[in-house]
């Protein structure tokens, strides 16, 4: 491992390091536009400029270049904050707000812009120029999902370099030359049809690349992010889901936005997901916010919770041969408190709550996973697969099933036996159920995935329960403990 000095201070880099990889990972900042860890090196933006030195030479006295592409040495002097680095870096912002419109107040981007930031940090000064800007295309929609301000590119390439790079569409690419240099995507659809594109609108340093469904809904310094893990799949990949600060709670307007997924974005996890994640776990707004079951039923029949809850526990004590479909949507927390609860009761057996949509992609080489449901591996640690013939797992003198989540048609249920349902949104068979126990959703309490590689990922509840809606951990715990009572 080579030592080397960063302002005077002796630090350590791994093996084919470069400055910038080794400045981060001991914690010193540099500045960059173009560069990312994930992706190839360009050194185009040349903002992350450093001081080298040769031994012996003193800061101010050494030459500059730019530390994304400088590999580390033994004894390698660097400077990153000198003062002949500061005003090369506001010469660098000055070229490149050049042809800027920094129209920062009606930018998405404003709050989470690396232009802002740095030019704050290094500059705050306006252009030297005098000449009139040079405009290019405001709006261009690149997909249905994302819109490209051309006048707002810095040509920093990262969204063209991981089409080409991460999800291999080799969708975009840069368009002539000079300041008439465009981002396009290519003429076969490739873009629309990339199921990794929206990865491209968080690489975007400036407000160049924007999400069309986001577009100007809110401000980020309105919203906060939960961790969380996408249900989208068994790859169980990390992510922020970002809703609206306390502080900034809208009352004039629909309080329904107070308590909605604004969006979703990507939480760096290597053992998992790295810093991608795909465009259906940028979508879960249009999982989780469906029409909610909020009522609990008996027959269809509204009742309390309370009520429903005590019908459950009499069908399930009277039961000879009941039968469990368990949720694969369940966390481990859900699952380790239905198994206490019951699982020594009834015969359990581990269900798909979702199968992939039509014309959804099943399965590819980065992350996509062809279970589409987010801890079938937690479950099936704990109980048995359902059988390919779902009707083999009722013997005939099946006299009560319970349902525990989505995906699992009634018709396949024998006639004779009772049904108490677990759901949580509304659905046909909610009424059907003799008692419907309405349970909350993910982004309602935490717990904890397993994904398809055995590693355990933790979320975060972002919003409250709506009312008459009870947690499934809950529920079983109060099962448990009413059985342990009679027992006693």
């Amino acid at each position: 491992m080579p030592e080397f000095f960063i302002n005077g201070k002796a630090v350590q880099a791994a093996d084919n390091q470069t400055v910038m990889q080794a400045a981060t990972a001991n914690g010193y900042f540099i500045p960059y536009f173009c560069w990312h860890p994930a992706l190839s090196v360009p050194g185009n933006c040349r903002i992350c400029m450093v001081e080298v030195a040769s031994e012996g030479q003193v800061e101010g006295e050494g030459w500059l270049d730019i530390a994304c592409n400088i590999p580390v040495t033994q004894g390698l002097r660097i400077f990153t904050d000198s003062a002949k680095v500061r005003a090369r870096r506001q010469e660098t912002l000055q070229f490149i707000t050049l042809n800027h419109p920094v129209d920062c107040g009606i930018c998405d981007k404003a709050g989470e812009c690396k232009l802002q930031d740095y030019h704050y940090d290094y500059n705050g000064a306006s252009s030297i120029s005098i000449e009139a800007k040079v405009h290019a295309t405001k709006h261009h929609d690149l997909s249905s999902r994302i819109v490209l301000d051309n006048e707002r590119c810095i040509l920093c390439t990262r969204c063209v370099r991981f089409t080409h790079e991460v999800s291999k569409s080799h969708a975009l690419g840069v368009q002539d030359r000079g300041d008439h240099s465009l981002i396009r995507e290519v003429g076969d659809g490739a873009f629309e049809t990339d199921p990794y594109s929206d990865n491209v609108i968080d690489l975007c340093p400036v407000g160049a690349l924007l999400s069309k469904p986001h577009l100007h809904q809110t401000r980020v310094w309105c919203l906060k992010p939960t961790p969380s893990v996408c249900p989208g799949c068994e790859r169980g990949c990390g992510i922020n889901i970002w809703h609206r600060k306390s502080e900034w709670q809208l009352r004039a307007l629909d309080a329904r936005r107070n308590a909605r997924i604004d969006r979703v974005t990507p939480l760096d996890n290597p053992a998992v997901n790295g810093p991608w994640i795909c465009n259906k776990g940028r979508d879960l707004a249009q999982i989780f916010e469906r029409a909610r079951a909020t009522q609990a039923m008996l027959k269809g029949r509204p009742t309390d919770l309370a009520q429903a809850l005590t019908a459950a526990r009499a069908l399930i004590g009277a039961a000879r041969q009941p039968v469990a479909l368990v949720s694969s949507w369940a966390s481990n927390e859900e699952l380790s408190a239905f198994k206490q609860a019951l699982g020594g009761q009834m015969r359990c057996f581990v269900k798909p709550d979702s199968q992939a949509a039509p014309g959804e992609l099943l399965q590819d080489d980065l992350l996509i996973r062809p279970d589409k449901n987010p801890n079938t591996a937690g479950a099936l640690q704990r109980f048995d697969a359902l059988p390919a013939d779902a009707r083999s797992a009722f013997p005939a003198d099946t006299d009560l099933v319970l349902v525990w989540g989505e995906g699992f048609s009634f018709a396949q249920l024998p006639q004779q036996a009772r049904v108490v349902y677990l759901n949580s949104y509304l659905q046909p068979e909610n009424g059907h159920a003799d008692v419907f126990l309405p349970i909350s959703v993910q982004t309602e309490r935490s717990g904890h995935y397993t994904n398809f590689l055995g590693v355990s990922s933790a979320f975060s509840a972002c919003f409250q329960k709506p009312q008459g809606v009870a947690d499934a951990q809950a529920l079983f715990e109060t099962l448990r403990a009413t059985a342990d009572q009679v027992l006693a």
